[in-house]
């Protein structure tokens, strides 16, 4: 399988196209006309710069308003059609994508056009190039995969053939099953785009909303399917038109792009195994089970700040490193780890981002394979040199340069705190806390759909609809990713300026992770009381939101007052009800939050963050004052 991108998918200059579309491990690129004309050196010299980076041109593109003209433009067209050729010829590429006439003067008619393709590919056939011919969504007389093919067999030429593109069948509502009965050898080219459903004029949401395959909600994989069963065996490209790509990085961009293409192709391979050739073996998506860890860098009198909170959250002291300065904190299925060194990783991350999470561990059902997979779909391993008596727990690179390390129990890592733990004996305390209910990842809002790719190839996870959280000073946007059975879930919350709380966090963290850690409880009004005994100090709410409350919901009797007593924020749903508890905020940004489900809750309280948020930004340092 060759796997390819058009330049246009991808921001910079020509050269730093190249360089990023290389480093992803793609095989080769459609050459878009715009980024040739804008580049400074001749056919050849830019052919020869494509090819010395490991990249083929597969495909060059676009020609338009070319099908179905009247005289004269009809012969102007052709002659158009030979200088692209002499063009073509130059850079070292044999296909040209030809997209179905938009011109005002354009006739219908598919005799009309099938008779100038043959006649495009008697002048194709003369220099050894082929006519690719894509029907645009928004094409005046060709709109449809199903005529483009029909005006591809009627001209009956083995220099013309089919380029499929998967968001001009699927955004038309085209059954991609149609594709099945189209001749494989007469699909020269497939293209590559997923989008979110909106709304809007083809031409606009096409131009400005494309993204990655799995990072929208077009049935992309049904796409290929369909494809793949015809028996085609040409390159497989991304064709990404998209505002926010168009300012990203292009290494990033890049890789997001081969993930999402080699993902796909995985996918669809497991559901049709014949049809998909030269795709290396990888593991499938991995089942996760939960949260097993999570580690903060710390040092002096920060630690100790967070080590006596997490006592006023009924946790333990449970464990010691047995060589490296590293305190275990336990309560139920929940393992804090707070990391001391002064060399290594964490001190690291310590130095670049202050008191934060460094380190994730992830449950998974093979810890080997979880690694497997991200090298595949293009993560970056990690690894530290182990001591003494330490285990050799598999681990990438996650957010912001973080450590996502895998834990399973077959192979035993799960013993990890048995090995390199030495135990504390002390009294038992617990608040009842019980398990990690969700991780909350901040970053920039350009960062959201990659770390959304990232999750969702890689685990078995499903996705909920971005929704807009109101901060007092902006918008942060937030997206939701859970395992089917909910056993691991993390928010991705993408901040667009410094002056919301999600902003200001990443601002003074310097793109530090995770922002807040939810604990996991049965009954939050006992876990409430136990966190008075324990010296715990909630999150202050207004009256004015108990008063809210009351309105909007009709309460139990009693309810209220309890949930005004302890602090505690409410919202429910057809399904269920949402119980949240919240620390007041520290380390710059950071705070835990405590949460029961009731029923088949799924949500996470997005009604009240408006007002959490304000209720923290009241405890934080004024606007405009600066951090000592």
């Amino acid at each position: 399988m060759k796997t390819s991108i058009a330049t246009v998918s991808i921001s910079g200059n020509l050269p730093e196209k190249l360089e990023a579309i290389a480093a992803a491990g793609f095989d080769g690129i459609e050459i878009f006309e715009q980024d040739f004309i804008a580049h400074d050196g001749n056919p050849r010299e830019v052919g020869d710069l494509i090819r010395s980076m490991g990249l083929d041109i597969t495909l060059f593109q676009p020609f338009r308003d070319f099908e179905g003209l009247p005289e004269p433009l009809r012969a102007k067209a052709f002659d158009r059609a030979e200088r692209k050729f002499d063009l073509m010829q130059d850079l070292g590429t044999d296909l040209v994508l030809i997209c179905s006439s938009c011109h005002p003067d354009a006739l219908g008619g598919i005799d009309r056009a099938a008779a100038d393709f043959h006649d495009l590919g008697d002048r194709a056939a003369k220099r050894g190039l082929r006519v690719g011919f894509e029907a645009l969504a928004w094409g005046k007389h060709v709109n449809d995969h199903r005529d483009a093919w029909e005006v591809v067999r009627r001209a009956d030429h083995a220099n013309v053939g089919l380029i499929l593109d998967s968001f001009h069948t699927l955004a038309r509502k085209i059954d991609p099953e149609t594709i099945r009965r189209i001749p494989g050898d007469k699909i020269f080219f497939v293209q590559l785009a997923d989008a979110p459903l909106i709304d809007m004029d083809l031409l606009y949401w096409s131009r400005h909303f494309r993204n990655m395959p799995g990072e929208g909600d077009l049935a992309v994989t049904d796409f290929m399917k369909a494809v793949m069963a015809t028996g085609y065996s040409g390159p497989i490209s991304l064709e990404i038109f998209n505002d926010q790509f168009r300012g990203g990085h292009p290494r990033s961009i890049a890789k997001d792009g081969y993930r999402a293409l080699i993902a796909l192709m995985d996918d669809v391979r497991r559901e049709e195994p014949s049809t998909v050739s030269g795709l290396p073996q990888m593991p499938a998506r991995l089942d996760v089970e939960g949260v097993a860890f999570v580690e903060f860098a710390a040092r002096a009198e920060e630690a100790e700040t967070l080590e006596d909170l997490l006592r006023t959250l009924g946790f333990q002291h449970s464990g010691n490193h047995i060589s490296k300065r590293l305190s275990l904190w336990t309560q139920g299925d929940i393992r804090i780890v707070v990391n001391r060194e002064t060399t290594g990783f964490a001190s690291s991350s310590y130095v670049t981002h202050g008191m934060s999470v460094c380190d994730i561990g992830i449950s998974v059902n093979d810890a080997t394979q979880a690694v497997s997979r991200a090298k595949h779909l293009g993560a970056t391993p990690f690894e530290q040199a182990t001591g003494p008596g330490e285990l050799n727990i598999p681990a990438i690179r996650g957010l912001s340069g973080s450590v996502v390390h895998f834990i399973d129990e077959a192979s035993g890592l799960n013993d990890v705190w048995s090995v390199e733990f030495n135990k504390i004996q002390g009294k038992a305390t617990s608040a009842g806390l019980y398990r990690i209910d969700h991780l909350a990842q901040t970053m920039s809002y350009d960062e959201m759909l990659s770390w959304s790719l990232f999750y969702t190839t890689l685990f078995q996870m499903q996705k909920s609809p971005m929704f807009d959280v109101v901060d007092p000073d902006g918008l942060v946007r937030s997206q939701a990713l859970e395992t089917l059975d909910g056993s691991f879930r993390i928010t991705l919350n993408g901040a667009e300026t410094h002056r919301t709380m999600a902003g200001h966090f990443l601002a003074d963290s310097f793109g530090a992770s995770v922002q807040h850690i939810a604990f996991a409880t049965d009954d939050i009004f006992k876990t409430s009381s136990a966190l008075v005994e324990l010296g715990f100090k909630p999150l202050p709410m207004s009256d004015n939101y108990y008063a809210d409350l009351d309105a909007r919901f009709d309460l139990a009797p009693g309810l209220l007052d309890s949930l005004k007593a302890g602090s505690i924020l409410y919202d429910e749903d057809a399904d269920g009800a949402f119980l949240q508890l919240y620390s007041r905020p520290y380390g710059g940004g950071m705070f835990f939050e405590i949460v029961e489900r009731r029923g088949n809750y799924r949500g996470y309280g997005a009604p009240n963050a408006p007002f959490r948020i304000a209720a923290q930004k009241r405890l934080m340092r004024p606007k405009g004052m600066p951090r000592i």
